[in-house]
């Protein structure tokens, strides 16, 4: 709808006074200025009566077309319309007025008062038509973003609810294997791993989380990789920045110490070493490079849902990098003023 109180609080009176004067209808010497006032009253109602016809119409005839009808062929049949109503309108006015006014007429003002009240008509609506679908264009446009941040929302929870079963999947295996081989360590495990999974718990409906915390869950889950791989990986850390500043998805590097774990190859001679290190607004996680000879089972999940949650939650992209010795998966900080933007 379009707020145009003011348009025709403005417009319709003095259009009731431009278009007798612009058609040469009234001769002001002739009357008294009572009079002149209630010429322009009347013609103020013609000017009223026209706009609110022409409004009715428009809303009448706006709902007749759809997309598919080209938006010309709509404008061209909206303002036909409008002019030929306009045109009604203000020939019966104007003989109207020559029963009350005490002049005698030729045709000449006549023609002329219908042709201005056509062109006003007309001008206003296209107007009326500009406005419309700026306004048309600005509700689309919301719905369109509503849209779209529903859709985000409900795609990062369906993305978030793949940790889930992606970790416990990883996690069982490890157990069960622990179970087999090592009682003791196996009871220690599980103790590790309810802490692990209760930041899963705590964090799950989070979109991003200080590093610090992240920082920590790596180090505890990293604790679990050791247990069972005993001095088959290494991880160093090198974090010389406050890492309270910086925010990051939930298990977004659980998921790459996990990759490159589950792809590599490796042993006490040749352990598998990670780096995490922190370059300006950018987190780098980087192993050393020896794929598996026979591909290992995988959910799919991994990699591919890092890169959705960074691409819906802050409209940034990761990068991954493959070099002969390395593997490396950079992502970008959050700051608070990023958050709050």
């Amino acid at each position: 709808m379009i707020k145009d109180f003011l348009l025709k609080l403005i417009f319709i009176p003095l259009l009731g006074i431009v278009l007798p004067l612009t058609a040469g209808i009234i001769s002001y010497a002739y009357y008294t200025t009572f009079e002149l006032i209630a010429a322009h009253c009347f013609f103020i109602l013609t000017s009223f009566v026209i706009w609110a016809g022409c409004l009715w119409l428009h809303s009448k005839l706006r709902v007749l077309y759809t997309e598919q009808h080209k938006p010309a062929y709509k404008l061209l049949t909206v303002c036909a319309v409008s002019a030929l109503y306009a045109a009604c309108v203000g020939g019966l006015s104007v003989i109207g007025w020559m029963n009350l006014s005490y002049e005698t007429f030729s045709w000449t003002p006549i023609y002329n008062f219908v042709a201005v009240c056509v062109f006003v008509v007309i001008l206003f609506t296209l107007a009326y038509e500009i406005l419309f679908l700026n306004k048309e264009r600005e509700l689309d446009s919301k719905i369109v973003q509503i849209m779209d941040q529903e859709r985000s929302q409900a795609t990062l929870q369906a993305l978030r609810s793949e940790l889930d079963p992606h970790f416990i999947f990883n996690s069982l295996n490890t157990l069960n294997y622990l179970i087999a081989h090592d009682a003791p360590q196996a009871l220690l495990f599980n103790n590790r791993l309810a802490q692990v999974y209760k930041y899963i718990l705590v964090n799950r409906n989070k979109e991003l989380v200080p590093l610090t915390d992240e920082i920590e869950f790596i180090d505890n889950y990293f604790f679990l990789l050791q247990i069972r791989h005993e001095n088959k990986l290494a991880m160093v850390k090198d974090m010389q920045v406050d890492t309270d500043s910086f925010f990051i998805p939930p298990c977004a590097l659980q998921l790459l110490v996990e990759n490159s774990i589950k792809h590599n190859d490796f042993s006490e001679e040749h352990p598998l070493e990670i780096n995490i290190t922190i370059s300006g607004l950018l987190l780098k996680v980087r192993n050393s490079s020896s794929p598996r000879k026979y591909k290992s089972y995988s959910t799919g999940v991994g990699l591919k849902n890092l890169r959705s949650r960074y691409r819906i939650i802050c409209h940034k992209n990761i990068q991954v990098e493959q070099t002969s010795d390395h593997f490396i998966v950079t992502l970008p900080l959050i700051t608070q003023n990023q958050i709050a933007c």
